[in-house]
């Protein structure tokens, strides 16, 4: 198993290019499962969960030619309706196959979804649905086995907000009969990206971005070619990283539009930022002040960014509080954290921070992704070494990110 050896205590300086958002790419290589023709998606990462849903994909008949940077779909050949267990299990976003498999064929038969255990991320937001759409679903053995001969257009109200809910009946409202109305729809921008596909693509889509997404029908979509969006999380996670161990980095390729309320927590922390274009400029000098962080739905603060200002607050000036309303077992990284000295003590859904002067190396063991990116940074400012297991969580959603931090200055090699 392949590990992470950092040498901390060097500051991260210089350029470094964002890739394209995992999140965003995922679904929408889904969307080739709409369309006999051929889909062209370029700016996708070189991610393991890219490569899975790409193999999953292939294994349903879709074929995919691979070029640098860019992946080209075609959904004519498509003879397999299921997604097997052994594909899903490492991956949570498999499920989104299921919406538009109905949607064309009628028929999906999908396993129950694995990924990160960070908490309950229910299906079942999903599935009733489909159910509005009049699609008829059993779970047997492990899987959701839905069937439907064309579906309807529905009003579909989603009792708590769903990223993934939202973009698989968005993608299987665009061959529904009629018109479907999604009201508490996910805002994210990974949502808005996909729909900017789908209606190049052919669907008639409005209302993305805010909480009602209407949803017009057509009787078929057509091919298309669409530049996945930068990776609002990796910028996040290389802007923190600088900020925490006093540097001085420009982000290119990336939007700062997309950014705002990690922005505004890394100025409270004390760093300067100026944004030109499509770059980002972080310089951090001295001590970072310690910040509050609240986790919730899009427009505010990501739960993929929780982790990441924890390690910041962990060396920060004063005490802070991270309080995590999306997922329930999202503090598994404080444990970890405690092993190179942190002081941080969690109650129920809260995680009070006090910063300490340094923390000190040690071995430490990657529990999810964005636990993964939160101990790199703690490894990075950490005195003496930090090796961190089981980092094929980190290779799930970031891009090289040891050639890419190597290239800002830091001491880490990968171990295997």
């Amino acid at each position: 198993m392949q590990k992470l050896a950092i040498q901390g205590g060097n500051p991260l300086h210089g350029e470094v290019r964002i890739s394209g958002a995992k999140n965003a790419a995922l679904p929408i290589m889904c969307a080739s499962l709409l369309t006999a023709e051929t889909l062209r998606l370029t700016n996708l990462p070189d991610l393991h969960d890219v490569g899975t849903m790409r193999k999953l994909l292939q294994q349903m008949g879709v074929g995919a030619e691979t070029a640098a940077g860019e992946i080209t779909f075609n959904g004519g050949k498509i003879d397999n309706w299921e997604a097997p267990y052994d594909m899903v299990k490492t991956m949570r976003a498999a499920i989104l196959v299921l919406g538009p498999l109905v949607a064309r064929f009628g028929d999906a038969k999908v396993s129950l979804p694995g990924g990160c255990a960070i908490g309950s991320r229910p299906v079942d937001l999903h599935i009733k649905g489909l159910q509005a759409m009049g699609a008829e679903i059993a779970i047997e053995h492990g899987y959701i086995h839905a069937k439907a001969k064309r579906l309807k257009g529905a009003r579909i109200f989603f009792d708590i907000v769903s990223v993934t809910g939202t973009e698989n009946l968005m993608m299987a409202a665009t061959l529904a009969d009629g018109v479907t109305v999604l009201e508490n729809a996910a805002r994210e921008p990974e949502v808005v990206d996909l729909a900017n596909c789908l209606r190049a693509m052919g669907a008639k889509i409005s209302g993305d971005g805010t909480d009602t997404v209407t949803v017009t029908g057509v009787e078929k979509l057509h091919g298309a070619t669409h530049h996945i969006m930068p990776d609002r999380i990796e910028s996040g996670t290389f802007l923190v990283a600088a900020a925490a161990t006093g540097g001085s980095i420009t982000l290119r390729e990336t939007r700062a539009d997309i950014l705002e309320t990690v922005l505004e927590k890394l100025t409270e922390a004390g760093a300067k930022i100026k944004v030109e274009g499509d770059a980002i400029h972080l310089e951090m000098k001295g001590r970072p002040k310690a910040v509050n962080v609240r986790t919730a739905p899009h427009p505010a603060f990501p739960t993929d960014m929780q982790a990441q200002f924890m390690a910041l607050n962990c060396i920060a000036e004063g005490s802070a509080m991270v309080v995590e309303t999306i997922f329930e077992n999202r503090f598994m990284h404080v444990q970890e954290l405690r092993r190179l000295g942190a002081q941080i003590d969690v109650e129920g859904n809260t995680s009070v921070v006090k910063g300490v002067d340094h923390l000190e190396g040690a071995t430490v063991m990657a529990t999810d992704l964005r636990a993964s990116a939160c101990l790199v940074i703690a490894g990075l400012v950490a005195k003496g070494e930090t090796v961190i297991d089981r980092i094929y969580h980190l290779d799930r959603g970031y891009e090289h990110i040891e050639a890419k931090l190597g290239q800002l200055g830091a001491n880490i090699r990968r171990l295997k």
